[in-house]
């Protein structure tokens, strides 16, 4: 199994998750200039968008969306709960957590980290969006250790990688997007919490991340 990924993208979320399964898969780079893979590929056969995260599994199989590779990965140890039953309400749940963090907290950065480009949409509209966003999920965490309650699933990996986009005295940033989270006292707290498992550990210093 390959993991191809991007230094401090989306991609850290399975990154971290493979971790905490406890699975060794081949971890391949994926230049985001050039869009060739550390194995030589050319990483745009694999992934038209040129996007990651990608896995590839043992028969040549590829997923392509992060919250797919996500439950892919939960579902390999269901006994290890990163991933409630298939055709459970708790599942379903999990997937409203990954969609509404795809579309609203994931696409809501772009804007963010393509500033120039995005010009007075992003300030204007996107940022103030994203900002209500991240109080409301604040606001959930006040409530909860983790997103689905009190125990860590996939869908905390994902938040994670997407948190560390943003700034805050308390987080370690990476692409520095102009939101700040210095008043979400629930959100640090979680945010330290997730920081503090192994999986993240290891995930962020195989990534060169602080």
């Amino acid at each position: 199994m390959k993991l191809y990924y991007m230094p401090a993208a989306c991609s850290l979320a399975p990154h971290i998750i493979l971790g905490e399964l406890g699975i060794t898969a081949d971890l391949v780079q994926v230049d985001h200039k050039t869009h060739r893979a550390d194995d030589g590929r050319d990483f745009l056969e694999l992934s038209p968008f040129g996007y990651v995260p990608l896995l590839e599994l043992d028969d040549g199989t590829h997923l392509r969306e992060g919250a797919a590779i996500l439950q892919y990965l939960a579902d390999l140890k269901p006994e290890l709960g990163l991933a409630p039953a298939n055709g459970t309400m708790e599942r379903y749940r999990l997937q409203e957590w990954l969609n509404f963090l795809t579309s609203e907290i994931h696409k809501g950065f772009i804007p963010l980290l393509y500033a120039r480009l995005a010009g007075t949409y992003g300030t204007g509209t996107a940022k103030p969006k994203l900002e209500e966003r991240f109080a409301w999920l604040d606001n959930v965490l006040a409530e909860n250790d983790y997103l689905m309650g009190a125990f860590f699933t996939v869908a905390d990996a994902y938040l994670y990688s997407l948190v560390q986009w943003g700034q805050a005295e308390w987080l370690e940033p990476t692409y520095r997007a102009d939101i700040h989270f210095d008043t979400l006292n629930y959100l640090r707290a979680w945010y330290l919490r997730v920081r503090t498992r192994p999986a993240v550990r290891r995930a962020l210093d195989i990534e060169g991340l602080r």
